[in-house]
């Protein structure tokens, strides 16, 4: 009988420390990844859709995540098919390269050794309308707009979407 008590408190010990959390481990691996939250990017693909139909646009918008896998695709009522192989090509480059997808279509052209760089692989796209999303410092995923007539409107869409995610740089000039 005294055994089996010193079993049993034996037991309730070892559970009880099971489920202490080791603190100090806890600290020196918490997540320092931000990570963009569904809600959130819904709403910013939608500011960039309202921004670019205000200004009389039909585009495709497409948020990706760090990993370059869509987090969200919208495409307004009249946009062409293509503007969704366009915009989730270029928020897939904005992330992977980690810059304005105008940067990159620009520094290729200037420069032969780089022109490969469209070519990596099926995904890049170097066309303006792409850029990376860039919270405290860190890129956490990218946005790419296709369907309006210039890069130029392309990019002020994707802009207004980077201020509602309340990314570091958007990219307005």
């Amino acid at each position: 009988m005294i055994i089996d008590d010193i079993k049993i408190k034996v037991s309730i010990l070892i559970l009880l420390i099971s489920l202490i959390p080791n603190l100090s481990f806890a600290q020196e691996n918490k997540v320092t990844n931000k990570e963009l939250s569904l809600d959130l990017v819904i709403k910013a693909a939608m500011a960039a859709i309202n921004k670019c139909a205000d200004d009389g646009f039909k585009v495709s918008v497409a948020i990706v995540d760090n990993a370059g896998l869509i987090k969200v695709q919208l495409k307004a009522d009249g946009a062409g098919p293509h503007t969704l192989d366009s915009s989730r090509r270029k928020a897939y480059t904005a992330n992977s390269l980690r810059g304005s997808t105008q940067k990159f279509a620009v520094l290729t052209a200037d420069n032969l050794e780089l022109r490969g760089l469209a070519n990596m692989n099926e995904h890049i796209l170097l066309l303006g309308g792409g850029f990376p999303i860039k919270i405290e410092g860190k890129v956490v995923g990218g946005i790419g707009v296709g369907g309006a007539p210039g890069i130029k409107f392309d990019e002020i869409c994707a802009s207004v979407a980077l201020g509602v995610l309340n990314a570091d740089d958007t990219f307005v000039k």
